[in-house]
């Protein structure tokens, strides 16, 4: 594939503690104790975020992929630039009055993971760090994380549509992705109704997970499966809980929604030919095979479960890759819970990752799904 693809937005570096494999606890409050000494096996540590995850993932997957993210004039950011050398990738805007974005991942076995983040430079990225010659020839742009960069969730989202405007202005497609907000904090407390209506209408493509898209539409709904307590996304009701959601983004503007359902699966929905017909034209999606169409897609089983650390982003590249190729919105699907079912095999982002030809011959060959 020789199209060129933009991954743009947070990027972060990943600290991961791995907990030895024979860890169990139901309850964090039962392992971290305060005074406890817990022995690990040492730490694995990775660029983290949409641009590292998607950004990188794309490249791996054998695309053209420019990257943007923005990082300070520190150790992280140097480490950080060194790690994305490694696969020959650059693109990053070094702001000296900034911090590097960082995350600490504890990723427990048989627990949710817990993120312990800091958003550094990330808070101060704007529409004016994305240089007129970066779009230059792309066909996508894929922009991940808004609810952890500030300029893009304060003032009703003004950055961030502004950013996706003027990205369709240069007739390249869109792909905007989320992440979960945290509700006591000031991206908990914005409007993220009003954001994705300032957003969408310039998004062809919507990725975002239920969690973050039922907090973001459905507040009432959210809160009522956050009291019930576990993992927000078992055992969902594609038809009540997941479509209506999907409905409400077409109606805001986005012209195709793949919805991210844990081990529910994921549930996709496109708008009419119309609609479709005025996705970027550098992409050169065909509109009247991805028009009106929708389908839940099962997670296959996974060889073994590590970490879930960056399993969305990478679905999501192989679910752009594939679009970019030219497969059905039902195939896309498919490669995404594919590429994520090898991606939590391994403890960081891209280690299990699979070229799309293997995952379509092991589907084909009778993967078995969850």
């Amino acid at each position: 594939m020789n199209q060129k693809i933009i991954a743009a937005g947070h990027i972060c570096i990943d600290i991961t503690p791995v907990f030895p494999r024979d860890t169990k606890s139901e309850r964090i409050s039962d392992l971290l104790v305060p005074g406890r000494l817990i022995h690990m096996n040492g730490a694995d540590v990775h660029t983290g975020g949409s641009v590292a995850n998607t950004g990188l993932a794309l490249k791996i997957l054998g695309a053209d992929v420019q990257l943007l993210g923005k990082v300070g004039n520190d150790a992280f950011g140097a480490m950080i630039r060194d790690l994305l050398a490694g696969y020959g990738a650059g693109g990053l805007i070094v702001d000296d009055s900034s911090s590097t974005s960082y995350s600490v991942v504890l990723a427990i076995p048989g627990i949710d993971r817990i993120f312990l983040h800091s958003p550094g430079a990330n808070n101060t990225f704007t529409n004016s760090d994305i240089p007129e010659e970066a779009l230059e020839g792309a066909a996508l742009f894929h922009f991940g994380y808004p609810p952890v960069m500030k300029t893009l969730y304060e003032n009703g989202g003004r950055e961030l549509a502004a950013i996706l405007r003027r990205v369709k202005e240069h007739d390249i497609a869109t792909s905007l992705d989320m992440t979960n907000v945290d509700p006591n904090s000031d991206a908990g407390r914005a409007d993220w109704e009003a954001i994705l209506a300032a957003a969408l209408p310039y998004t062809d493509f919507f990725v975002p997970s239920f969690e973050e898209l039922c907090f973001m539409l459905d507040r009432e709904r959210y809160d009522t499966l956050t009291a019930r307590g576990g993992d927000m996304a078992e055992g969902l009701d594609m038809e009540a809980d997941v479509k209506p959601l999907a409905a409400k983004c077409l109606e805001l503007g986005a012209k195709a929604v793949l919805i991210k359902c844990g081990t529910s699966g994921m549930y996709y929905r496109t708008a009419g030919k119309d609609a479709m017909a005025r996705v970027g034209s550098r992409l050169g999606l065909d509109a009247e095979s991805w028009a009106s169409k929708e389908g839940i897609q099962p997670c296959f089983r996974a060889d073994q479960v590590l970490s879930g650390t960056g399993a969305g982003d990478t679905s999501i590249a192989a679910f752009l890759m594939a679009a970019a190729e030219g497969r059905s919105p039902a195939q896309c699907a498919a490669l995404a819970a594919a590429e994520g079912a090898c991606a939590v095999t391994a403890y960081d982002a891209l280690s299990g990752l699979k070229p799309l030809k293997e995952l379509e011959e092991r589907i084909a060959s009778g993967w078995e799904t969850m």
